[in-house]
């Protein structure tokens, strides 16, 4: 544990300053340094302390996913209003999801939650989280979404083998996630090489990331 930890450090400290601002005094750097020191040391949190840690760990995620996917022109180009990630289901967060998100940006757009109960209120979503209240029927969500460019993620076991596109996973007590590069690429979702390099597993060809 030890040896991997500097590691793993360093890797997303690759992926997160990548994208961040144009030099290292601009705001958008200052919340890139943050953004590494939140899932730094709260992914060390162990799942075995309190649910709330991992929480708080997956909101920083779905955050993060939004700044390292491409979404299609075709969506991009039509889309006004704020950069909306949703929850569908019986909401985990609570109010964590809407602190982690409240004064962030992606790209120009401000970043908000929304709750819905149906995957048809999900087109003004750019990223779903489906909760896992809806395991019994996440086949029919899947399936309700095939036509659209939404990035489904949830902590529903084997949600990338349903084709889910990032699952959650807990890997030596840490909150890691897997990609089913398969369905992001169905979707026409262009996933950065650096988001790939750190997923605990990707499934599909990975040549199209960026």
């Amino acid at each position: 544990m030890k040896t991997a930890l500097p590691m793993r450090r360093e890797k997303h400290k690759t992926v997160l300053q990548r994208h961040g601002g144009s030099g290292p005094h601009s705001v958008m750097m200052r919340r890139t340094i943050a953004a590494i020191v939140w899932l730094l040391f709260a992914a060390s949190n162990s799942l075995g302390q309190q649910r709330h840690s991992e929480y708080q760990v997956e909101a920083a995620y779905l955050y993060n996913f939004g700044r390292f996917v491409e979404w299609p022109a075709k969506i991009t180009s039509v889309k006004t209003g704020p950069f909306t990630i949703c929850v569908l289901g019986q909401d985990p967060f609570g109010s964590l999801l809407d602190k982690t998100l409240a004064g962030e940006m992606i790209g120009n757009q401000s970043v908000t939650a929304k709750r819905i109960s149906s995957p048809q209120e999900s087109t003004d979503c750019q990223i779903l989280f489906i909760s896992s209240s809806e395991a019994n029927r996440v086949n029919k969500i899947i399936e309700s979404l095939d036509k659209s460019s939404v990035l489904t993620v949830s902590d529903i076991p084997q949600f990338s083998w349903h084709r889910g596109m990032i699952e959650f996973v807990s890997e030596d007590n840490h909150i890691r996630f897997e990609i089913n590069l398969t369905e992001t690429q169905r979707a026409g979702l262009n996933l950065s090489s650096d988001l790939l390099k750190v997923a605990a597993a990707v499934r599909g060809n990975p040549q199209a990331g960026d």
